[in-house]
């Protein structure tokens, strides 16, 4: 994806920036949601901040500006701190994600309704995109994506720690060989295009 960008400046420096925007407001929500639920440790650490430093992961980082799926640096959580450990930690998992819906939803409603140049509501629609995107690749349950948290409602303990020690060979054997099967890539597509349909009556991918 960044390899298409190279060459148009201007285009680059609208997607990096939209990038750092949905990264952040993904991960302030993981932070957020844990010191709502009793667990500071995030807080402590200055990830329940608006700076995109504090967030960023280089693998996540990577992957997301080369192939469209990344992630941000994980959020340190203290079970210890947790009132219900397993549930709550599924509410801060899918907190992330669903922030990247909240923040698409509420810039679409903005370029619907306020006239706007068409430069900014190209950028505008970055935005869109790349936080369905961050939203639907970390809703996928494997680990150590968001949605992954969710099994543990459904695996003996014992399992889903063996799951979650061979999760990231699965998720980059997904990625490798994402050209013969597009799983991910069709799920994504059908997000994007669903929400803009819905917004706008138009498929955007």
């Amino acid at each position: 994806m960044l390899l298409n960008l190279i060459h148009n400046p201007q285009q680059l420096v609208a997607y990096i920036t939209a990038l750092l925007a949905a990264i952040t407001v993904h991960e302030h929500a993981h932070a957020w949601m844990a010191n709502r639920l009793g667990d500071p440790t995030a807080k402590d650490m200055g990830r329940l901040s608006f700076n995109p430093m504090a967030h960023l992961d280089l693998m996540g980082t990577i992957f997301l500006l080369l192939v469209g799926f990344g992630w941000g640096k994980p959020v340190p959580i203290n079970p210890n701190r947790l009132k219900n450990p397993i549930i709550d930690n599924i509410k801060i998992s899918l907190a992330g994600p669903f922030s990247n819906l909240i923040f698409a939803i509420i810039v679409g409603l903005f370029i619907k309704f306020i006239p706007i140049s068409q430069n900014t509501f190209d950028f505008f629609v970055i935005i869109i995109t790349l936080n369905l995107v961050l939203m639907v690749f970390n809703l996928l349950p494997i680990p150590p994506l968001d949605g992954s948290h969710v099994m543990e409602l459904f695996l003996p303990k014992e399992t889903y720690e063996t799951y979650e020690r061979f999760g990231m060979m699965f998720l980059i054997l997904i990625l490798v060989f994402s050209n013969y099967f597009p799983i991910i890539d069709i799920i994504i597509n059908f997000t994007i295009n669903l929400f803009f349909n819905t917004l706008f009556g138009i498929g955007m991918r």
